[in-house]
């Protein structure tokens, strides 16, 4: 049995999904039109910080905060029907996440090509992640 490779899955994912650069993900948000998702580690958010305004969701809650019918659901935080983008570090985590919540459903969703990185680069402003 062959078990796909990760880069595998990312290069599907890639395929089926909506990809955005740094750039134009500046100008949706400066506009308003966006909802940043940060989908890294809690960790990752204390060391490097997060893009300010942005939302976290660790990756591993992603699909259970989303699904109305979780008993996880966040709905507080997503009831504004702006397109959700979600980034990681890289881009490769998100590509992801971005396919399984197509699979789910969502239509107005997409994902920064570059990830974090990408988006510090680009120059927007970055916060830090206080621990609680």
């Amino acid at each position: 049995m062959k078990i796909k490779s990760s880069q595998e899955l990312v290069e599907e994912a890639l395929k089926e999904i909506e990809t955005l650069e740094a750039k134009k993900v500046r100008i949706l948000q400066e506009q308003e039109k966006c909802t940043l998702v940060d989908i890294r580690d809690i960790r990752e958010l204390w060391n490097e910080g997060t893009i300010k305004n942005s939302t976290h969701i660790p990756r591993g809650m992603l699909e259970f905060w989303l699904d109305p019918q979780s008993s996880y659901y966040r709905k507080e935080k997503f009831g504004e029907q702006k397109k959700m983008i979600l980034f990681c570090a890289m881009g490769l985590r998100s590509a992801l996440a971005t396919k399984s919540l197509s699979d789910m459903g969502f239509k107005n969703v997409a994902h920064v090509n570059g990830g974090f990185h990408a988006l510090k680069a680009e120059g927007l402003e970055i916060v830090e992640k206080e621990k609680k």
